[in-house]
């Protein structure tokens, strides 16, 4: 694999996998880089949504490309906002250009507060999952998955993180993702251990 094609428009993930992947020897394009459009994620869970924009990206251009799709879950809500976390922070008037993840963070606050006062067990563990998609022009694939466990808190905690860190306190922490520093957080997040799994297949299929 000399060329990797990162199935997305968002710059700043681009260059958080060419860090990542340093040393490998693979040159990174984007979505951008052959105006690609987003496609619709019409999948029922991370790995289908994620497989579903790697193979869109092969089959425009022909190049071995890797998706990602992640959010949060949440125990109590049966698994919810799960593939939906980004568009519980949508709203009408943002319409997917900017997300409001306040108001998403006070949403999962206000289903959990409506079971416990039904008297149902509103146990906030939750956990956040990210999928990798590698699919080769071929059809060949192969998914990579990463989770954090850990539990929610209220009100939210922290202003270093992004989306629903304020409120998730990773297991063995005392803090929110959103109270610890950044590169803290990024080593040991979801994201990290999917992104460890997709590097060490990688180097054994060099």
């Amino acid at each position: 694999m000399d060329t990797l094609l990162i199935a997305t428009h968002n710059k700043g993930k681009v260059v958080e996998f060419d860090k990542m992947l340093s040393g490998l020897d693979i040159t990174l394009k984007s979505a951008a880089d052959f105006d690609l459009p987003e496609p619709e994620e019409t999948e029922d869970s991370f790995i289908g949504n994620a497989l579903l924009k790697a193979h869109a990206a092969v089959t425009a251009t022909g190049v071995t490309s890797l998706a990602d799709d992640s959010g949060i879950a949440i125990d109590a809500l049966n698994g919810a906002p799960g593939i939906y976390s980004a568009r519980w922070a949508e709203t009408p008037s943002n319409n997917q250009e900017g997300r409001d993840f306040n108001m998403a963070m006070e949403r999962v606050n206000v289903e959990i507060s409506k079971l416990n006062d039904r008297g149902i067990d509103g146990t906030q563990t939750a956990y956040f999952v990210a999928v990798l998609a590698l699919v080769y022009p071929n059809g060949e694939e192969v998914t990579f998955e990463g989770r954090m466990n850990g539990t929610l808190c209220w009100p939210p905690r922290g202003e270093k993180g992004f989306g629903y860190d304020p409120i998730f306190v990773p297991n063995g922490l005392d803090k929110t993702f959103a109270e610890i520093d950044p590169a803290e957080k990024h080593a040991m997040s979801h994201r990290a251990i999917a992104v460890d799994k997709f590097k060490q297949y990688l180097i054994e299929n060099a």
